[in-house]
C-alpha cells in the first residue's frame, strides 16, 4: 500500500468518522436558527437551510485548529493594545499538531473495509444523481411542443414579464408520464405538463401554475437544486442530511408561493387554486426518479395553504437585527464546536512504524509544566517600544528537561529572552503506552506594553 493511497484512506476515514456527529451538529443548530428566522419570512429560513447544506458537505473536510488560531489571534490582540508604562510578557503553550494518543488508530483491514463501503455509497448516491438527470433530459427530448392558444399565451407572458423571463428562454411540451408541471434547464427551460393538462384546468388556476413555475425559472433552481446534489455527495449517506435536503425543498417552494402570488391575483386566490390543483392532481410525483422542479414536489402543502392565508407582518429595526444576530452566532459557535472536537485518524502504521517512535507532536493541555521561569522584557525592547510574540519549537526530554530550542518566529530583540527563559523550564515527562517518549511542542510567548 502506497504512502498516497494510504494517506486517502486515512482522509476518508477522517471524513466520514467526522461527518456522522458534524451533521447532527449542524442540522440541530440550522433548526433552531430557522425557527427563529421564521418570522423574517420564507426567504431568510431557506437560506438557513443552504447555509446548514454546505456546512455539512463542508466541515468534516476542515482540518485546522480552532485553539491554535484563537492563540494567535489571543497574541495579536496583547501586542496590538498598550503603551510604553511597563513591560509584560505572556506565555502561550501550543502543540504543532494534534496528539498521538488523541488519534483514532484502526487496523487497516478494518479501516479499509469501511473506507470501501463509504467508496461504494458514494457510487450509489452519484449514480442516482446521475440516473434521475438521464431520465430528466431524455423526457425533455421526447416531450412534445405544445401549441398554447391566445389566452394561454397571453398568460405565460403575463408571467414571464412580472418575472424578467425572456420570450426565447422558455418553451412549453407535454410529457404524457408526469403528474404535474415541472420545469427542466440551466439556460434555456421548458415547463412540461400532463397529458390533456391545459384542457382540465380553469383558467385561474393556470395562471397560478404559470407563476409559480416562473418563479423557480427566476430563482434559477434547477440549476442550483443540482448544485445542492453534487455539493452533497460526500454526505448523501447520512440521514439528517435528507432531512435538510427536504427542509430547503420546502422553504424553496414557500418563497416561490409568495412570489407567484405577488403575480396573480393575491394570496387567497393563489391558495384556492393550489387546493383545486392539488384535487386535480395526483399525488404520486415524479420527483423521486426525476431531477425536476414542480409546484407539489414538497410535502408540506398544508404549511404552504397557511403560509398563504395568514396574516403576515414585516418585523423591522432592532428585533430583526436580534434575530439575525442570534442566527449569526449559532453558525459560529457550531463552526467554533465542529472544529474545536474533530477527531482525527492515525495512518495504519506500516511495517517500519511498528515499532514505539522516537519522537511525537503532542498538544498544549497534554502537557504539564512543573517548573517555569517568567521571561525577562529587555531593557531596550522596551525603549525602542518593541512587541511582538516569540515562537520557540521545543524539543522535551525523556525527564522533562528541554533541548533543541529554536526560534521559529518573533522580534529579533526579544528572541534571546524567550531562549533564556524556556531553557530553565521543565515539564513533567510524556508517557506513551507506559513508557517516556521525547515529544515536539511550540511555545508562544507574547511581548506587550500594557499601560
Amino acid at each position: 500500500m502506497t504512502a498516497l493511497v494510504t494517506a486517502l484512506m486515512s482522509g476518508l476515514f477522517a471524513y466520514l468518522l467526522n461527518s456522522l456527529w458534524q451533521v447532527p451538529l449542524v442540522f440541530i443548530a440550522a433548526w433552531i436558527a430557522a425557527r427563529l428566522a421564521r418570522p423574517l419570512g420564507p426567504q431568510t429560513e431557506h437560506r438557513v437551510w443552504v447555509g446548514a447544506l454546505m456546512l455539512q458537505a463542508i466541515l468534516p473536510l476542515c482540518s485546522f485548529r480552532i485553539n491554535s488560531l484563537l492563540q494567535q489571534a489571543w497574541g495579536l490582540v496583547l501586542s496590538f493594545f498598550g503603551s510604553a508604562a511597563r513591560g509584560e510578557t505572556r506565555v502561550i503553550v501550543g502543540g504543532g499538531s494534534a496528539a498521538s494518543a488523541a488519534m483514532l488508530r484502526l487496523p487497516p483491514w478494518l479501516m479499509t473495509a469501511l473506507v470501501l463501503a463509504y467508496a461504494c455509497s458514494l457510487l450509489y448516491f452519484a449514480g442516482r444523481l446521475a440516473w434521475s438527470l438521464w431520465r430528466t433530459t431524455e423526457m425533455r427530448r421526447s416531450a412534445i411542443r405544445v401549441l398554447l392558444t391566445d389566452a394561454h399565451a397571453g398568460k405565460l407572458d403575463r408571467c414571464r414579464r412580472f418575472f424578467g423571463i425572456a420570450d426565447h428562454a422558455l418553451q412549453v411540451a407535454m410529457a404524457p408520464s408526469l403528474a404535474g408541471p415541472v420545469t427542466i434547464g440551466i439556460r434555456h427551460w421548458t415547463l412540461l405538463l400532463p397529458a390533456a393538462f391545459l384542457d382540465k384546468i380553469e383558467a385561474g388556476d393556470l395562471d397560478a401554475v404559470f407563476a409559480h413555475e416562473c418563479a423557480h425559472l427566476r430563482r434559477r433552481d434547477f440549476a442550483k437544486n443540482l448544485l445542492y446534489g453534487f455539493v452533497a455527495l460526500p454526505v448523501a449517506w447520512h440521514p439528517l442530511l435528507w432531512l435538510t435536503r427536504l427542509r430547503l425543498a420546502e422553504t424553496r417552494e414557500l418563497m416561490c408561493d409568495a412570489m407567484a402570488a405577488d403575480a396573480v391575483a393575491g394570496r387567497e386566490s393563489y391558495a384556492s387554486s393550489l387546493l383545486r390543483l392539488a384535487s386535480m392532481l395526483s399525488t404520486r410525483m415524479a420527483a423521486e426518479n426525476l431531477h425536476a422542479i414542480g409546484i407539489f414536489d414538497a410535502n408540506v402543502f398544508e404549511r404552504r395553504i397557511m403560509n398563504l392565508t395568514r396574516k403576515h407582518f414585516e418585523i423591522r429595526g432592532l428585533r430583526r437585527l436580534a434575530i439575525a444576530a442570534v442566527c449569526g452566532a449559532i453558525a459560529v459557535a457550531t463552526c467554533t464546536s465542529a472544529m474545536a472536537f474533530r477527531m482525527d485518524v492515525d495512518d495504519p502504521p506500516s511495517d517500519a512504524q511498528k515499532a514505539p517512535p522516537k519522537q511525537i507532536h503532542v498538544k498544549a493541555d497534554v502537557l504539564k509544566i512543573v517548573h517555569k521561569v517568567p521571561p525577562v522584557y529587555p531593557v531596550e525592547a522596551k525603549k525602542e517600544k518593541i512587541q511582538g510574540t516569540v515562537t520557540l519549537s521545543v524539543v522535551i526530554n525523556k525527564d522533562g528537561s528541554p533541548e533543541n530550542i529554536k526560534v521559529t518566529g518573533g522580534p529579533k530583540e526579544l528572541q534571546q529572552s524567550a531562549l533564556d527563559a524556556v531553557r530553565q523550564w521543565s515539564w513533567q515527562p510524556y508517557l506513551l503506552n507506559g513508557d517516556p517518549i521525547e515529544v515536539l511542542t511550540t511555545v508562544n510567548i507574547v511581548y506587550s506594553l500594557a499601560g
